[in-house]
């Protein structure tokens, strides 16, 4: 299976998953784009969907299974499993809430459409109140293969990394993960996230430091995860 990132409205990235000649859409606002790719490649877009309900990454779905004449999938009504099809490959759909209630993200063999749940860098706001949801759905994420890539709904590379230096200063795997960025191309692998992202770093001893330094608590797995997601 293959995947083509596309920018649109600033830092929003949305993807085109296809394989032979069927493809899917993921938050698909850049829809002059995308047309021109499909197109261009001889691609069917059979069905297009979202990772949430936010307006920056629905604008465009219904406007763009118009020109496909693509079925839109309601991301709402996906059940943890479901599986979607592409030219005999399969993509996975994850019920990930935290970010807002009804966040998904969409897994293939070899990479996490994350939409506002999990960031290059760093993790979404949680929009929905729920820090228990949103720890459980950040810990599924941390259990698949650390060569796994991460796409995800913005391009806030350069501001996570920063973050990430003021906390761990000392941290040298974040100017290795600097070097790796591609601006035309955004991605990490859930390794990369492990080593920098201090919202996946809960159970490191730096991290762990880190919040005792600042009298939070870490005495439980979750604690540490509330406490960091406190850290200003």
């Amino acid at each position: 299976m293959k995947i083509k990132q596309f920018f649109y409205g600033g830092d929003n990235l949305g993807y085109l998953l296809y394989a032979d000649t069927r493809a899917l859409t993921i938050d698909g606002g850049a829809v002059d784009e995308i047309m021109a790719f499909v197109r261009k490649r001889g691609l069917a877009l059979t069905t297009v969907t979202n990772t949430h309900g936010h307006g920056d990454h629905t604008t465009g779905t219904l406007q763009l299974a118009k020109a496909a004449g693509a079925v839109h999938l309601d991301y709402r009504r996906f059940a943890d499993g479901d599986t979607l099809l592409l030219g005999g490959e399969t993509v996975t759909v994850r019920l990930t809430p935290g970010h807002t209630a009804d966040s998904v993200t969409f897994a293939t063999d070899a990479c996490l459409i994350t939409g506002d749940t999990l960031f290059n860098g760093t993790v979404g706001n949680c929009f929905s109140g729920d820090l228990k949801a949103f720890y459980r759905s950040i810990r599924l994420l941390m259990d698949y293969p650390g060569a796994t890539r991460v796409y995800a709904g913005h391009d806030y590379v350069a501001a996570s990394l920063a973050f990430a230096r003021h906390l761990t200063p000392n941290n040298r795997a974040i100017d290795a993960y600097a070097g790796r960025y591609d601006k035309n191309h955004v991605t990490s692998t859930l390794d990369d996230e492990r080593a920098v992202n201090p919202y996946l770093r809960f159970n490191d001893p730096e991290i762990i430091r880190l919040l005792e330094s600042k009298g939070l608590p870490t005495g439980t797995e979750y604690q540490r995860w509330e406490s960091i997601m406190s850290v200003e």
